[in-house]
Parts: structure tokens; sequence; C-alpha cells
């Protein structure tokens, strides 16, 4: 089955912020080792695919500071540093999508989240995602 290339790029960003996480790598530099090294895919990713990818990569790491507040705030006894990498990298996506791109919904965003969970994490973790997710959907208003 052919995944959606928005769903797509999507899991790429949250590939980069892997590595930008785990390697201590500049984000830029995590995107194009993804890209140019790692890309499992057998064509190339499209222009389209790499530029959306990229940009959502480096808006999360730039909403740092309020997607981690948000997160912090919202999940009462779990701070973002001690949440599963997976999981927290979900999260900071997802809230800086969110933010950035007012003409995607919302719900759409949450799902998208909940399909990388599943893809990337476990089914639990989908649960704790959606929950964290709408409730923080609710404080951005």
């Amino acid at each position: 089955m052919r995944k959606d290339p928005r769903h797509r790029a999507r899991e790429a960003a949250l590939q980069i912020l892997y590595q930008w996480e785990v390697g201590g790598v500049d984000v830029a530099q995590a995107a194009t080792v993804l890209f140019e090294r790692q890309w499992a895919d057998p064509e190339p990713a499209p222009a389209a695919l790499r530029s959306f990818a990229s940009a959502l990569a480096a808006d999360t790491v730039g909403l740092l500071a309020r997607s981690d507040a948000l997160i912090a705030e919202t999940s009462e006894k779990w701070r973002p540093e001690r949440m599963a990498i997976v999981d927290r990298l979900i999260l900071r996506l997802a809230i800086a999508e969110m933010i950035r791109d007012e003409s995607t919904p919302r719900p759409v965003i949450i799902d998208e989240a909940l399909e990388l969970a599943k893809t990337f994490s476990t089914a639990e973790s989908a649960r704790f995602i959606n929950g964290m997710l709408d409730a923080i959907r609710k404080k951005l208003g």
C-alpha cells in the first residue's frame, strides 16, 4: 500500500527529529543524512516531501520551549525528558504542526500523530498521545 505523501513526510520529519535528538546533530544535517544516505524507498524522496519534512522538523525544534511547556503542564506527572523519546518527539511534532499550520485541521494532525505512534511506538503510547494532544488542542484554542 502506498502511503499518502504528507504522511510519509511526517514519518521523515520524525526520523529527522530522532537523529537530531539521539545523535545530537543539527536538524538540517539530520535531514540531509536521512534523504541522501538513509532513505529506504526505492525512489528518491520527492522535493515537496523533503521540503515539508525538513520544514516541519526545523519548526518543531524552533518551537521546542513552547511545546515542552505545553507537554509538561498537560501531563502533570511526566516531564517531557522522562517520556519515551519517540513519544516525546511525536508530541512535539504534532504540537508544532498545530501551532504553525492552521490550514490543516487539528483532528487530522492528531490522527497523523496516532498513526506515527502505532508505526514507531506502541498501542499504549498511541492512547497516551491521543489524550495529551486532545488536551493540548483545547489549550491552544
